[in-house]
This record gives structure tokens, sequence and C-alpha cells, in this order.
């Protein structure tokens, strides 16, 4: 409490007493033995009013003692159950859990991770996939500013995501591995990768790469063998010895019929071999008629070219060629779908082509775009001139109805650079980005798609997209989000079909180790989103006949169900709103791979020298009770004694309200009592 605030309590009393005295003491001669009474209770309460008018605040300081925390991390991947160490491992969490002195030293938290961190005890050991270093990089979040040593029970066979044996940069706790399974090393031959592109084209030939590895010091001999269905269409005798004990296998294969052929790659097993699992690999590959020819018109060099043509491409079903104007009119009859990027008036053949071949095209407006021809073309809009420039970001408009669209977080991408002023547009435009200066969003379009005379055509006001294609891969390690919203914009407006009420968003194949996610969109007679149907999928084994609906869960803009719990088969769904009785059906394949089944012992040389970088120690799962002891001793675990301060200011004290309430109910009845009223 500070000196003024003291001196104003001062004031206060001294102001109260002297009232109080004022009223009672005025009257002379005629004082009552009860005035000096009925002083003080006037005192209190003049005080108490003015106390509280002062409101002076009062510090509280609470002590806690904060215990460390243990993390515990199950891995929850099917490997477990497959190398035989489910039971010790949940025997072993158990006693961890239930120990008493652990209970009293540390508050016990326990997460399990496959695919993702989850926090919990459920342990089923049913993931598909195993990523330690996300776990980790979950954890870091979690337990940024806490002292939690963490024990981690895993084989230590990551399936995918960053390497983890050096996670400690940047999860700063001490890690105790207890590495579940043996590293007895077994005479085995597997198929390490396949690499095969998803598409290929009718009457071609597809390329696919095969490293098969061998652990053993024998000479052996095997064949590596591809079919297709039960017809052998690739085979290739091999021979492995301690010293040469990988190969590399290029080969091709045609593309000779259209839709999704399904392929079984297999190296043969030796004598002995204890899994044969990782022997066999299926993969597919889809077979398709035609391929997208983009064309990207320019009259000058742009960091954005390179980016649009990668991000297209992406798609092996499209093809960019970057041409200029004379180039493109020679060729124009080649493409179906070109962009403009950035036209001037050398451009005017180029848009009388288009008219006159009704072609769908996509135009970019930027800096160094010629607005006076834009204007004078009759495109349907036309773009302010002031002659000034402007940094724009955008934010994603989530009732856009041609496509769907995923949200990235637009308005956290680089803004782009465009003409400072708005356009004006003279008919019906579907908006998927709006502009956004200085994190306002203003009714101005940044990119937009519309129909007319019979073609799409897609506007860009803005330049150096390619800071979006970078941002995207600093923000995720992948183009693939970036790259999949351009190859949806292009597949669009590379389009002519009409209109859908009711739209799907699925792969013809999956492979058995992803999710298997289906999407739909479905819009009103307006073509806005339709938040309020009901949305389900019945899904038939084409094999064995059997079907199951599943409802489709509304997540934000979209409706999505997952499938992964299906079995590796072909199937046919139909996909039907309940209000609207709108159907659509298709078909997929998902594809048998059990990517936790390719281990025959844990990656213990790993988990050790994860143990060593976080100042931990690793245990086998035999063995592991001495961990126990370990944290029980370790003195870098203690409890923290923390003090918190509370400033509490006097109006808040309620009891300061009750004595006021009392002296003045005091005052009156004593006063009532002996006819002073």
């Amino acid at each position: 409490m500070s000196l003024e605030t003291i001196i104003y309590i001062i004031f206060a009393g001294i102001i109260a007493l002297l009232l109080a005295l004022f009223q009672y003491f005025k009257k002379g001669k005629n004082r009552s033995k009860l005035d000096l009474f009925f002083s003080f209770l006037r005192f209190v309460t003049l005080f108490s009013v003015l106390l509280l008018i002062i409101n002076p605040s009062f510090d509280q300081i609470e002590l806690s003692i904060e215990k460390p925390s243990l993390v515990i991390a199950v891995d929850n991947s099917s490997s477990i159950k497959h190398l035989k160490q489910d039971d010790k491992t949940l025997g072993f969490v158990k006693s961890l859990k239930n120990n008493t002195e652990l209970q009293e030293k540390f508050n016990v938290n326990i997460f399990t991770f496959g695919n993702q961190l989850r926090e919990g005890d459920s342990i089923d050991f049913t993931d598909k996939q195993t990523n330690v270093h996300d776990a980790f990089k979950a954890l870091s979040q979690i337990y940024k500013n806490t002292n939690a040593p963490t024990v981690l029970l895993t084989d230590g066979n990551q399936t995918f995501g960053n390497d983890y044996q050096f996670v400690t940069n940047s999860y700063k706790q001490p890690v105790y591995p207890i590495i579940l399974g043996d590293t007895v090393s077994y005479t085995d031959l597997k198929i390490q990768q396949l690499n095969v592109n998803r598409y290929a084209y009718l009457k071609n030939e597809f390329p696919i790469e095969t490293i098969l590895v061998y652990n053993g010091s024998e000479r052996v001999a095997s064949t590596f063998v591809v079919y297709q269905g039960n017809q052998k269409v690739y085979s290739k005798p091999l021979n492995f010895s301690k010293q040469d004990n990988s190969k590399i296998i290029h080969f091709t294969l045609p593309a000779n019929k259209v839709g999704v052929s399904a392929y079984r790659a297999e190296i043969k097993p030796i004598e002995n071999e204890k899994n044969t699992i990782n022997n066999i690999q299926n993969f597919a590959v889809e077979v398709i008629n035609e391929k997208t020819n983009v064309a990207i018109v320019s009259d000058f060099p742009h960091p954005d070219l390179g980016a649009l043509k990668k991000s297209i491409e992406n798609n092996e079903q499209r093809s960019v060629s970057i041409v200029g104007v004379k180039e493109f009119v020679s060729k124009v009859n080649d493409f179906q779908l070109i962009i403009l990027y950035q036209p001037n008036s050398k451009f005017k053949p180029v848009l009388e082509n288009l008219k006159t071949l009704k072609k769908n095209y996509f135009t970019v407006i930027g800096t160094k775009t010629d607005l006076h021809f834009i204007n004078n073309s009759n495109l349907g809009y036309r773009v302010d001139i002031t002659n000034q420039k402007e940094d724009y970001q955008g934010v994603l408009n989530t009732n856009y109805s041609p496509f769907y669209i995923d949200d990235m977080g637009f308005e956290s991408f680089p803004p782009l650079l465009s003409n400072y002023g708005g356009v004006q547009i003279s008919q019906p435009i579907d908006v998927v980005l709006n502009k956004s200066v200085q994190n306002v969003t203003t009714n101005d379009p940044l990119l937009f798609t519309f129909e007319a005379e019979g073609r799409r055509q897609g506007v860009l006001l803005g330049e150096n997209i390619w800071q979006w294609r970078a941002h995207s891969y600093l923000e995720n390690q992948s183009f693939h989000e970036f790259d999949n919203f351009i190859g949806k914009f292009v597949q669009y407006l590379a389009s002519n079909k009409k209109r859908s009420r009711l739209n799907i968003d699925f792969q013809s194949f999956y492979n058995g180790n992803s999710h298997v996610i289906i999407k739909a969109e479905v819009f009103d007679k307006n073509y806005v989103f339709d938040t309020r149907e009901v949305l389900h999928i019945t899904v038939k084994n084409k094999g064995s006949k059997t079907e199951k609906t599943f409802p489709l869960i509304l997540k934000n803009n979209h409706y999505e169900v997952d499938l992964s719990g299906l079995e590796p088969a072909e199937y046919e769904f139909s996909l039907s709103t309940k209000n609207d009785k709108i159907t659509k059906t298709g078909s997929f394949k998902i594809l048998e791979y059990h990517v936790e089944q390719q281990f025959l012992n844990a990656n213990a040389e790993k988990l050790q020298q994860l143990a060593r970088n976080s100042s931990g120690t690793s245990y086998f799962i035999n063995n592991a009770n001495g961990i126990i002891k370990e944290l029980l001793e370790d003195k870098r675990y203690v409890s923290v004694q923390k003090s918190s301060k509370n400033t509490i200011p006097l109006i808040d004290w309620k009891y300061l309200l009750g004595i006021i309430a009392l002296s003045l109910s005091m005052e009156w009845f004593l006063r009532k009592y002996n006819g002073l009223i």
C-alpha cells in the first residue's frame, strides 16, 4: 500500500470522526448517555464508506508446491503387437501408473502416439503409422517451461516424418527410451522402397524403381516378380551376399487399359526367413487417356511463371509451356487452358483467338499490366487506374461454390503486389479471395472466377504468387497444400462441365497406410453452401458384396468421412443427400500395405543415441524396472515452491458491506428503541 493511500485513510478517519461527533455532540447540555455509542456507530459507517471510495489494495501472497511432470509416451502403432511386445508394454505402463512413490514425486501424464500424439492411456496398438518426431514436437509445446522427464516406450521404428534422433535440439527434457523388442539380427529379404508415378498415359510405358535389401551373411539367390492379378508381368533373378546386400531395379510396364491398374511386387522368400510380409508390396497406377496442356503466355520473365509451372505440373496429368505471344498464336489449338500473365497491348491477337475458339483462360494482373488495354478489351470487368501500388493479402470466401477449397491460412500469406484501386465487374462472379489491407477485409475481390459466353475465366489481381508457394513450404515442409490449391483451380478452369450441386473429392486409389478421406460439398438451388443437409455414403465391397453406410460430418465449409477402417479391397460407393435426394456414385481401391509389419526388431541404436543426446538412459523392456529407482533418486527432479502475489482491492472484501449494514441497523434500532426517532 502506497504512502499516498495511507494518508487518504488517515484523513478519512479524521473526517468520519469529526462528522460523527458533530452530529451527536452539537446539542450541548441535552446530550444522551448513548450519544457516545451512537457516535461510534456513525463513525464506523462513515469511515467504511470513505474506505470504499478510496478503495485501497492489499497484496495477498499464496505459496504452492509444484511437482515435476513425468511424461509416459507410449507407441500405439501395430508394429508393437507385430513384435509381440503389447502385453509387456501394457504391464509396464500399469506399473508406472500405480507406483505410489512416483505419484508422490511426479505428476504422471500418459500419452499415446502413432500418426499423432493423443492424451490418455487408451492403448490398443492399432495405429497404422508411426511419427516419433511429431510426438516430441507436440510435447515440446505442452512442456515448454516445465521440468518433465519423458519415458518413451517404443520399438524406435518410424514410418514417416523427420528423424527423431536429434529432436533434443527442440525438446529440452531428458528422455528415457524403453526399447520394445530385441536386437537380434535375422536373415531377411525385403522390398525397402518402391517408387512409381501415380498416373500413366494410355499406350505408353511407365517407369518403376525398386530398392531390395538383404540382411544376412550367406550368399543367397531369389527372384523379383511383379504380378497384375494372377498374371506375371515382370521377373528378374537376383543374387545377394553380405557384401552385395542391396539391389536397385529399374524397369517399365505397359499402360494398356484406362483406369486403375493394381500390381503386386514380390521378392521370393529364402529358406527359414522369419518375416515374409516385407517381401511383398502392392502398388497401383491410374492410366488416363488425355493430358491437359496449359500455356502461360508472358511478355517478360518473372518468378511467378516458374512457381505456376511447378504447381500445375505437380499433377502428372498436366503439362505447362511458357510461351510468348507469337509462339502461342501459332499453337493455340494445342492448349486446353491459357494463363495470361500481365497482358499488354501485344496480347490483342491472343484475346481474339481465345474469343473465337471459346477457350477458357486465367488472367494475372500486376503492376506491369497495361490496364488501359484490359479496360478496352471488353472482358466483363474494369480496373481502376490510379498509377499507385498497394500490397494486398487474401481472405478466403468460405461461400465459394464452384469447387471445394481448403483454407491454407491465406491471411498469414505474404501480400501480393498490385495496383491501388478497385475493380468494376459487369456480370456475376464467384469470389475466391477478398482483398485485405492491414488486416482490414474489403469487399474488393483479389481472386475470382466467372462464366460468360460458354467459357470459364479466372482473374488474380496481384503478382508475386511465388512467395505464397515458398511460404506454404516453410509452414508445412511441403509444397503439397499450395500445389493442390492451384491444381483444383486449374482443373476447374480447364473444364466446361456444368456446375453440380453435389461435388465429391476423392482419389481413385489409396495406399493401405494412408487415410481414406472423402470430402463433399452440397449447395442449395441458389448455389449457396447448405449446412443443414444430411449426407450419407454407402460403401460396397466388390469382392464380398458387403455394404456399410457412414454419415458425413460437417467441417467448416465441407462434409467429410474417414473410411480408414475399411479393409484393402475394391469398393463402389453411393453418396446421397437426405433432403434434396441428390445422389452421386464412384469407386476407389484400397491397396494392402502393412508398413508397421516391415520390421523384425527394435531400432535400439537410434533410441540409445536419443537417450545420450538428452542426458537420459535407455532400457530394454525386460529389465526396465531400474528406471523407477533412477527417476526417484535423480536430484534434477525436485518439487519447486512457488509464490503468487494477488493484488486485492478493498471493494472486493464483502465483509465491509456487512459492517456498514450492521452499524446502520444497530444505530437505527437503538435510537428507535429509545424514542429518539
